[in-house]
């Protein structure tokens, strides 16, 4: 498994919580998934074998929550 920090700044609330985490969990090859409110970053723990720090970009893009960077 491998891990992630993805920083994106326009999480502000719970509701975006929600919708990153309705986006991103039920992609194959995602573990678990944890927002970061405060610090405005999305924790990932994946199988890199099955998803990528790209799609999982795409992914939230999609859902409007563009990745400033990934850690």
């Amino acid at each position: 498994m491998a891990r992630t920090t993805l920083n994106v700044p326009d999480i502000s609330c719970e509701h975006c919580e929600h919708a990153i985490l309705e986006a991103l969990k039920p992609e194959a090859g995602i573990e678990q998934v944890a927002v970061d409110i405060d610090a405005k970053e999305v924790h990932v723990t994946f199988d890199e074998h099955r998803i990528d720090v790209d799609r999982m970009r795409a992914i939230l893009q999609e859902e409007d929550y563009p990745v400033a960077s990934a850690t």
